[in-house]
């Protein structure tokens, strides 16, 4: 179709908000009423309803969003794929979404920018949402206007793509109860909310800026500076109104005459602020979840985006140490901020006060040289809590790893110096602590308290000159309690971004890791039923290497080069070699989580660029060594499907089941009071080495790849349980690369 003209601004359509009492005559099970379907785009027009929904997040576009495949309209799974590459290839983030019913309110209610699946599940429609305002839902409509649904209307259209069994068991009841009217939908509404509470129902994509996007590009997208100067403006508004108030009461206080009207003039004012700090408190909780959430958001892809060779060279402890100071990084750097920035800009409003009073320019200059100086012993305890973070993290680290290797310790230390290390620790922490303390105990107390006394012996040159104004006097006398208050808020705010900038520091190389993004794949077949796996498209072999090569960085020798090979469709390809000569490296450069140092590495004839990360890891799974896989605290099903769409289909579930019954599993399921659904891992049912070797096997068995690359995922098993393992693999796998000893 031809592309259409695009939004005009201004341009919108309403579709009247209905109440839960005021409803039309229901339409037949699973159809979704006229007036609401002519709002709705078919799924033919995915591409152009994503490239709406991610100009609305603010993403900077690669190039011309690309149409969709016709073929993937009625493939689920392979239109999900097309959407997340194509929302990548024009810079934004497609999340699938899966609603539980009973959550379908609260879900219509908060989503935006979105793309909603609507109406019957055999010929679903879309629904292009870009949020929601008091008045209803914003959606766009395929005639480019914006137009509006009521809450009622968009769960109702997610309804629709229920099963058709369900419409007609409710139906049935409905009629049975011979129930007509408003009150019957009101009835079915009901019935449908109680059927599907439990059930996850897939709504559709939530489109929004990726974690990695550019903070610029971050900050525009979510309004940062238009928040942040309304946060300002608030503020001023909150100060001058704070010191008109002291210039009334002031004035009549030190006139001595206290005037009724006066009175109720600085009542109603101070009565004025109270809005207006909430609303402030508002704004400002607002800013600093969502910094929040961002930060955690960075954070955490910044760590999966870590090559493996940064996190291998640090202890438990360290790591330990990461996430602690991440922690700290958003709590420190939202609280604090704030409050500094706040704080300064409180400190000029507060010179402006005084140069307008009775001290003039001089009454100002002093407030600027005693904040100036309240800077340098703010330097001075951010150098002293440096030291004293260094000797806590320190200490932190090595206790940690004393910990995991304690039984090593008590079998070849001597007890009495086990503890010799710590407490030379201790006594380097408490040292540091003694002297932070020292400078951050004169830092609270004297910076505000100690200008109290000199804003006002700065009023002295004033008063010896001769009478001073009362008015003037009393803006003097605020402007100096505003810049107690103020400094007050900078100690804060100063202790807070010290504590933020140290941890900063520990988790630096994390939030600019997130930016290591690969190019975007261009998704022209991407999803597409002949593109589901390359090597099906593809005739020869189904993974090549040629004068493959790599080498860690800063080592000149490299771990293996000039290393070719061959896997074809039905190969069972076996690795061996002693300990250190690169199996496990090589597996990694199969699976695509390292890039060869020199060489061509091709799967089906495409090289990794062209294929994008996710495309290659989807075709080769691996099965990484013991020590690098893990049990996640969660059910059993979850870490079996984790490869897979989650919350799993009932026959996702069989298939997962009937695989652990085939490598031997079936007996452990048995056992599990809950089956499938039993918590597993730390804080749940504890596997033995072999049970979780297996499950390793099982999670990569059951993503379906091309190819699967088990890393020693024998070693730990028994010969029955080996055998029966290794027969389930070679059914199973297109293709497989054991790697083990000799």
């Amino acid at each position: 179709m031809a592309e259409p003209a695009p939004l005009l601004p201004g341009a919108s359509g309403t579709v009247p908000p209905r109440s839960e009492g005021a409803r039309p005559a229901v339409v037949s099970p699973g159809k979704l009423p006229a007036r609401i379907r002519a709002l709705t785009w078919p799924m033919e027009d995915l591409g152009e309803v994503l490239g709406r929904m991610a100009a609305e997040v603010g993403a900077p576009p690669n190039g011309v969003a690309v149409p969709m495949p016709r073929a993937l309209a009625a493939d689920v799974g392979g239109r999900g794929r097309w959407l997340e590459a194509a929302a990548a290839w024009l810079g934004a983030e497609a999340e699938p979404v899966h609603v539980s019913g009973g959550d379908l309110d609260a879900f219509a209610r908060g989503a935006g920018p979105a793309i909603l699946t609507v109406g019957p599940v055999a010929a679903p429609r879309l629904l292009a949402v870009r949020g929601r305002d008091w008045r209803g839902v914003r959606v766009i409509a395929p005639d480019l206007r914006e137009h509006r649904l009521s809450v009622p209307d968009v769960v109702d259209a997610l309804h629709a793509g229920l099963d058709a069994k369900v419409h007609a068991d409710v139906d049935g009841l409905l009629d049975a109860a011979r129930l007509r009217g408003g009150r019957r939908d009101r009835v079915r509404r009901s019935l449908l909310y109680a059927r599907t509470q439990g059930e996850w129902l897939p709504a559709g994509w939530l489109v929004r800026l990726p974690a990695s996007a550019p903070i610029a590009t971050q900050a525009r997208s979510n309004r940062l500076g238009r928040r942040i100067a309304a946060l300002a403006s608030g503020h001023a508004l909150e100060y001058g109104l704070g010191l008109a108030g002291w210039a009334m009461i002031g004035r009549g206080a030190l006139s001595g005459r206290l005037e009724a009207g006066w009175l109720v003039a600085w009542a109603l004012l101070v009565l004025t602020l109270v809005p207006v700090r909430a609303a402030l408190t508002r704004a400002e909780g607002r800013l600093a979840l969502d910094v929040g959430a961002f930060l955690k958001q960075r954070l955490l892809v910044g760590a999966l985006r870590l090559a493996p060779e940064e996190v291998r060279h640090q202890g438990v402890g360290q790591l330990l140490g990461r996430v602690i100071e991440s922690e700290n990084v958003e709590s420190l750097a939202t609280s604090g901020g704030l409050l500094s920035a706040f704080a300064v800009l409180e400190l000029v409003l507060g010179a402006a006060v005084l140069a307008a009073g009775a001290g003039g320019a001089w009454h100002a200059g002093l407030l600027l040289a005693w904040s100036l100086g309240v800077c340098g012993l703010g330097a001075a305890y951010y150098r002293r809590r440096v030291a004293w973070s260094g000797a806590r993290l320190t200490m932190t680290n090595d206790l940690v790893e004393a910990l995991v290797g304690h039984r090593t310790r008590l079998a070849q230390e001597d007890p009495a110096h086990w503890h010799d290390a710590e407490d030379a620790a201790l006594s380097v922490y408490l040292d540091a602590s003694a002297r932070m303390d020292g400078v951050g105990a004169w830092l609270d107390a004297l910076a505000p308290g100690g200008w109290i006394v000199i804003g006002l012996l700065g009023l002295a040159p004033a008063l010896v000159a001769g009478p001073a104004d009362t008015a003037a006097l009393a803006v003097s006398v605020g402007g100096v309690l505003l810049a107690y208050g103020s400094l007050r808020k900078l100690v804060v705010g100063v202790a807070a971004l010290a504590g933020a900038g140290i941890a900063w520091e520990q988790v630096r190389d994390l939030f600019w890791a997130a930016e290591r993004a690969e190019p975007a794949v261009r998704p022209t077949t991407l999803g597409s039923p002949d593109a589901a796996s390359p090597a099906a498209s593809v005739e020869g072999p189904l993974l090549e290497g040629h004068a493959l090569c790599f080498r860690h960085p800063g080592r000149a020798a490299p771990v293996f080069s000039d290393v070719h090979l061959v896997i074809r469709p039905g190969d069972h390809v076996l690795v061996e070699g002693p300990s250190g000569g690169g199996k496990s490296t090589l597996a990694s450069l199969l699976a695509g989580l390292r890039l060869p140092s020199s060489g061509v590495l091709v799967l089906g004839g495409l090289d990794r660029r062209t294929l994008g990360p996710d495309g290659w890891r989807g075709r080769v799974v691996t099965a990484p060594q013991f020590h690098e896989n893990h049990v996640l605290g969660s059910s059993l099903a979850f870490n079996l499907l984790m490869g897979r769409s989650w919350p799993p289909r009932d026959a996702d579930l069989v298939e997962a089941e009937a695989l652990c019954v085939e490598l031997g599993l079936g007996p452990l399921i048995e056992r599990m009071p809950s089956g499938l659904s039993q918590m597993v891992g730390e804080t749940g049912w504890q596997l033995s080495h072999g049970e979780k070797s297996r499950l390793y096997i099982a999670r990569a068995l059951l993503q379906g790849s091309d190819l699967v690359v088990l890393d020693e995922s024998f070693a730990a098993l028994d010969p029955d349980n080996l055998r029966r393992a290794m027969e389930c693999v070679l059914t199973r796998a297109r293709a497989v690369v054991v790697i083990a000893h000799p």
